[in-house]
């Protein structure tokens, strides 16, 4: 019944900017946390980014942290990863992610919701 479907992937060069949007839907659901979570090709799946859904607090880990900002509409259930100063490392499955509790998440175990990603691709 929970469902959260990325959006706004694409190819961008290097220094570029894209929005990632999440949509997330589910009559008996509501999230605590929202996050972003990125996978490369042989790599596992790390954090990117999270949202406290009421009060607005966010946590970003040191490779992303003053290039990308997620941010939240409550009224839409939506979700959106704004991503400037794209480096080739950035090349990644993009996912969104959802999940209870009252501590911020940032591993990937902890989410149980999630969406099917989205394609991001920088270019040198």
């Amino acid at each position: 019944q929970v469902q959260l479907v990325e959006s706004g992937g694409g190819l961008v060069q290097a220094g570029g900017s894209l929005r990632l949007t999440c949509a997330t839907s589910g009559r008996y659901f509501s999230a605590t946390f929202r996050a972003w979570f990125r996978q490369a090709p042989g790599k596992e799946r790390e954090f990117v980014a999270a949202i406290n859904w009421s009060g607005g607090g966010t946590s970003y880990p040191d490779s992303v942290k003053g290039r990308f900002t997620i941010s939240k509409d409550n009224a839409k259930n939506t979700v959106y990863l704004q991503m400037n100063s794209l480096k080739p490392e950035d090349t990644a499955v993009y996912y969104c992610a959802a999940a209870g509790g009252f501590t911020i998440r940032t591993v990937a175990s902890e989410y149980a919701y999630w969406g099917q990603g989205t394609q991001v691709t920088v270019s040198a």
